[in-house]
């Protein structure tokens, strides 16, 4: 299994509405993506210094499904939406078992 983890850190001027829209974006891609075996996107709580403004956790079965996923439309319409209010964002994608 593949463990893919984003952390977006957002621009200070992105307004909230635009915020919103890119969280809102990220929720129902399970919906349309077959390859998603979990996901969790949540918001920072702690807003210190040091975090960053949204973690997103999915699953995959393996590696050709991540990728499949990367090159997914809808996919690539949520990426772009959260990534152009980002100054940010960190990915770290590992295998389990």
């Amino acid at each position: 299994m593949i463990k893919h983890v984003v952390l977006f850190k957002f621009k200070a001027n992105a307004t909230a509405a635009q915020r919103q829209a890119a969280i809102e974006g990220l929720h129902p891609l399970p919906q349309y993506v077959p390859e998603i075996r979990g996901w969790i996107v949540g918001e920072d709580v702690l807003h210190s210094e040091r975090s960053y403004d949204i973690a997103l956790l999915a699953d995959f079965a393996d590696l050709a499904a991540l990728q499949r996923y990367q090159v997914h439309p809808k996919h690539q319409a949520a990426a772009k939406a959260i990534v152009a209010i980002s100054e940010k964002v960190a990915v770290v994608d590992y295998e389990i078992g």
